[in-house]
Parts: structure tokens; sequence; C-alpha cells
């Protein structure tokens, strides 16, 4: 059996980022195991069948916690003796990563996502993180970029040599968010939850509580909004990540002078009845990788205004199923808002046109597939056995699995 380690900093990630990627290589043949910090979301990781081992990572550069990580990382690959290790997010991605190198694991896998810094760092924390990022992938036999942009600056930023590495992409599950497994009660049922008067236009966003994300300059653009759209609503999903120098208190939204026309909705499960409920989608974030909220969206047919930012861009086709702002441009953000509002044939066409991407780019059964595919090619590389799978994968239709 091929034993695969999944790696990330927070059981959150391995949950909504990973679970359905590991369920999918346990059904390819691998055995597969979840290692993150203790954290809510274990019970779900495990009665979804993937075994997980908690490790006190952190987020934070917390040198002394991070050299404790470590060790305990190096003990549990020299134990179970993984095949391969595959490493998420910033911190995990180095930790684990130089840990099974120095463990001897056969074949270490990087997934990036993006160096953490924003536009306002200290060049010296840049410099730090770019160096990490260049630690983590000398560790990798192979990295796997979710943003094709993010590729060119990999390269450019002397991250990781071009023949290491490879696009992955990013997807969801385009099956569960889909406009016509929602029935109409669902989502008149969500809006009573909400206290969301029927037939007001609601405006949406769905990310970590970070001003990254853009949340401040969302609230600044309401009065914005209003003063074209009074009836309109902006329903804020998330928790604030109180890991983060820039978290936002839920009370900024709640206390603020237009918290009349917010609500603050907090953590879902049931996304696709909330993405039902929206009519516009927006992220106005500075920093993404690509972001999975708007795919989800687009997938249910709600036009979305991002931020010109990498990542982004690879979601939304401006003019095609959204908008693209500047970042931090509250006044650009506000016009783009208002005009998916007011004009109800505009955000229909793009509504059908996101869905229609979303098929055709942004279901995660591709970027599967080409995880195995690099599995496959370094097991064999290593003279290693893969695995049979336990039944065939069926590829989705329309979708290339090209690797």
């Amino acid at each position: 059996m091929v034993k695969v380690a999944h790696v990330a900093s927070i059981s959150g990630s391995l949950r909504f980022l990973l679970l359905n990627q590991m369920l999918s290589l346990r059904e390819a043949g691998y055995e597969v195991v979840g290692i993150s910090a203790p954290g809510p979301h274990v019970p779900v990781l495990e009665a979804a069948g993937i075994r997980h081992i908690a490790v006190p990572l952190t987020r934070r550069i917390t040198p002394g916690e991070d050299l404790r990580a470590f060790g305990q990382l190096y003990r549990i690959m020299r134990r179970e003796r993984f095949t391969i290790v595959h490493g998420h997010t910033p911190k995990a991605e180095l930790l684990a990563q130089l840990a099974a190198r120095c463990a001897g694991v056969p074949v270490v896998v990087d997934t990036f996502r993006g160096i953490y810094y924003r536009p306002a760092m200290h060049p010296l924390w840049r410099w730090v993180f770019l160096r990490m990022a260049q630690l983590a992938a000398a560790c990798a036999d192979v990295m796997l970029s979710q943003s094709r942009e993010a590729m060119d600056m990999i390269v450019r930023e002397h991250i990781c040599p071009p023949h290491k590495l490879r696009y992955l992409g990013n997807g969801i599950d385009i099956d569960r968010f889909d406009p016509r497994q929602v029935t109409a009660g669902a989502v008149r049922r969500k809006r009573e939850e909400l206290h969301l008067p029927e037939g007001v236009p609601v405006v949406g966003f769905v990310g970590r509580l970070v001003a990254e994300k853009g949340v401040l300059d969302l609230l600044q653009a309401v009065p914005l909004v209003r003063k074209r759209c009074p009836d309109v609503r902006f329903v804020f999903v998330g928790q604030a990540d109180q890991d983060k120098d820039d978290a936002v208190d839920p009370a900024v939204i709640t206390g603020s002078e237009v918290a009349s026309a917010c609500i603050f909705a907090g953590a879902h499960t049931e996304m696709p009845e909330i993405y039902a409920l929206m009519d516009v989608f927006t992220l106005p974030s500075y920093r993404e990788s690509v972001p999975r909220s708007p795919m989800e969206a687009a997938a249910m047919q709600v036009p979305c205004v991002l931020t010109d930012i990498s990542g982004c861009r690879e979601v939304v086709t401006p003019g095609y199923n959204g908008f693209l702002v500047p970042p931090g441009d509250v006044k650009a953000l506000a016009e783009a808002l208002v005009t998916l509002l007011s004009d109800r044939d505009l955000a229909r066409r793009m509504g059908e046109a996101g869905r229609a991407q979303a098929i055709a780019h942004f279901d995660e059964r591709a970027v599967f597939a080409r995880v195995k595919a690099e599995y496959a090619r370094l097991l064999q590389e290593q003279g290693l056995t893969v695995p049979a799978p336990l039944w065939p994968d069926v590829a989705p239709a329309g979708v290339a699995y090209d690797c």
C-alpha cells in the first residue's frame, strides 16, 4: 500500500480544501493520512475515513514552536514510513517537506498557493517568505502551482527551477454547486434564517474576515451602493482569522454605520443555499492564489466582482462572467456592484456564463487527475509500484486532464 500524508497548518484546510482530493486518492488505491494542528474539523475528517495525526503547527512564524513541530513531524515520518508527503499552505510546506527529506521519504510534493506578503509588507519579511518558499521547493520532487500567473513568478523569483514546476489549477465540486440542486423552498428558508426580506437584492461575500480580503473596502462601498440601490443587503459569510495580524472583528460589521444593510452570517456549511440567494458575489481581495469562493459562486450562476490581481484573473473574465476592479478602489467596486444590481439581464447572462466556465475549467476532478498523474510519474521514477484504483476514474464531460 502506498501511504500518503497531506500536511496543512490547520484542520480547516484539510477539511475544506483537501478532503475531496484525499477521498479521491483513497479511491485510487492510496492510503491517505491528514496531518495538521488539532482543531474542530478533525471529527469530520475521521468520519469520512481519513486518519488524522495532530501536530502543533502554527500559522505565524514562531521559531521555538516551529522547531518543536519540525521534530514531531520528523519522528512521525520515520514511524509512519510514508511513501509520499504532500505539503500545503506555506508553513506546513516548509516544515513537512524538510522533515520528509530528513526522514528519507521517497516522494515529496509541494502544492504552491502563493507567497504570503502584502503590498505594504517590509522588504525584509518579503525576503524571508521568498527564502522559505525556495527551501520548501528545494525539498520537493515537484511543485504544483494552482495559478498559471504564479508559475511566472516562481521562475522569476528563482523559487523553483522550471523542470520541477507543473500546473495544477484549483477546482470545486461542480455537482454540489449546481443551482438545479437547490430548491426554492431551501432558498426561502435560508433567507428567513438570515432575516433577509423577500425580494431585496443581495450582495454576498465569502471568505476569512481579514483586511487583505477587502472586507473593509466592501464596508466603505456599502453607502455608495445604497445611494443607487437603497434596498440592497450585504451578507458576510466567514469567520475572523485571529491568527492574522489584519483580522477583522465581526463587530466592525455589525457595529458599523451601515450595519442596517449588513448581515454577518458567520461560518456556514450550507453554501449552495447561501450562494443561491445572492444576486452578486464579491471578493475585493488584495492577495489570492486561485480563490474557491468565486468559483463556487460562478458555478451557482452568480456574477462576480473581484479585484484585478493574480488568481482572481483566472476565475473572472471581465465582461463575460463578472467584473475586475483595481484593489483598494472603493468607487470602482461600488460602481461594478451597482451595474450588476441594476441590470438584471446582464447579471443573468454573466451568471449563465459563469456556470459554463465553471464546468469547463473549475471541475475539481481535473485537479485530482493531475495530482494522481504526478504521483504515478514520481513513483515510477523511484521504481515503486503505482496502486491500482478501487474502481476506475471517469473523466467528467468536457474536462481535459492535461498534466
